[in-house]
């Protein structure tokens, strides 16, 4: 399995954590051209090699090419993230990682989630360093995220509240029941964003005792220059030979439905794909008074919930819906390109610790295929299911 070890002995931020992932691997053209599925302007991503105390890493700075007036609230990120075209599995870390923030600031102020409306973290710099964590993360795929203790830092920060101590509200309540160190350095080390990414991505962590094999290690270099402690976010990319299947908490959200045109339901599970959800499923039942009906399922991560409900209030007839928290047990996967006898085609690949499991073709490549030879769709499938196995891929 793989596993990201962050050593946050410094903190973390945003911009830190893309220097870190970029210096792990990820190609900054490739990022950009991703982060560019927001359709969301006035931005440029900077990214270059840099020192803190003799150490290389990556620094990243996203640059605002145009003047922000308005503040968003979470509901206008959640409407950026959803209308972009990046896959789902990108969309439901970076709304989670908002929430996370929507929540904390809520409690901070007093106010319902929704009134909240973001200042620093609503801008379009700190969008680009939330999805494009989200992004790196489906990149890399770890079956899990190990943390040190979060270094806060110490002394005053200026926001748009003023003059705070740190830590900052926020990132004090993201961080509760973390652990963290304080004034190890004398400026904000852990920022409301770099303490989100990483509650989002520690959210489901396995136990300790871990036989870890570290493969590479990247650095994201900090903005700050001056202090007796290097400026750094270490990211380590490991493996782990445990086959332990672990599960973790997710969310069933249902509803019954008898009055609506079925010829909706394609435009549902479409809209609520692209609000977060992991699968979208519908079942035939029998309701009141005899009349045939609906049960609409989705299933989420926490953290993407209030989208989930808003999409299925606003797009369906429904007036009340349920919610579940269940296990949930998933085989670690990633995607890949491979040569085959009908060219290149892309596979998702899932893995038991080390173990090749199960290999699936994508089915819009094997569709292609088909057409492209006139073989039937069933042999295009079977002869490449077998493919990654053969070809000893693991």
């Amino acid at each position: 399995m793989t596993i990201l070890v962050y050593d946050c002995f410094s903190g973390i931020s945003g911009d830190m954590n893309l220097g870190a992932m970029i210096d792990l691997g990820v190609d900054p053209d490739w990022l950009r051209n991703e982060l560019a599925r927001l359709n969301l302007p006035g931005w440029e991503l900077k990214a270059e090699k840099d020192q803190r105390h003799g150490i290389t890493g990556t620094k990243v700075t996203v640059v605002q090419t145009r003047e922000e007036k308005a503040h968003r609230h979470l509901s206008d990120i959640v409407r950026i993230i959803t209308a972009s075209t990046l896959p789902p599995e990108v969309t439901t870390m970076a709304i989670k990682i908002f929430t996370i923030l929507a929540e904390a600031e809520a409690e901070v102020h007093g106010v319902p989630v929704e009134d909240i409306h973001f200042h620093e973290v609503g801008a379009t710099d700190a969008i680009i360093d939330i999805v494009g964590a989200a992004i790196c993360y489906n990149h890399f795929k770890p079956a899990a995220v190990i943390t040190s203790a979060l270094e806060l830092g110490g002394g005053m920060v200026r926001c748009a509240h003023g003059t705070l101590p740190v830590p900052a509200p926020a990132t004090a309540r993201i961080v509760k029941n973390m652990k963290v160190k304080l004034n190890g350095v004398d400026f904000e080390a852990t920022t409301p964003t770099g303490a989100a990414i990483i509650a989002a991505f520690t959210e489901d962590n396995p136990p300790g005792n871990l036989q870890l094999q570290f493969k590479m290690t990247g650095y994201g270099v900090g903005q700050k220059k001056h202090s007796d402690v290097p400026n750094l976010l270490r990211v380590t990319l490991a493996e782990t030979t445990d086959t332990a299947i672990k599960g973790h908490e997710a969310l069933l959200i249902e509803c019954n439905i008898d009055d609506m045109s079925p010829e909706l339901y394609d435009h549902v599970s479409e809209k609520l794909f692209a609000a977060g959800a992991a699968d979208v499923f519908l079942t035939s039942v029998i309701m009141k008074k005899n009349r045939p009906g609906i049960i609409l399922s989705v299933i989420c991560e926490k953290g993407v919930e209030s989208a989930i409900k808003e999409t299925i209030f606003t797009e369906t007839t429904t007036i009340g819906l349920r919610t579940t928290t269940f296990m949930k047990s998933t085989l670690a996967r990633k995607s890949v390109s491979l040569n085959t006898e009908f060219g290149e085609v892309r596979f998702k690949l899932s893995y038991l610790g080390k173990r090749l499991v199960s290999a699936k073709p994508e089915a819009d490549d094997c569709r292609a295929i088909a057409v492209q030879t006139g073989l039937p769709l069933k042999e295009v499938t079977a002869r490449l299911s077998r493919y990654p196995f053969e070809s000893g891929v693991i």
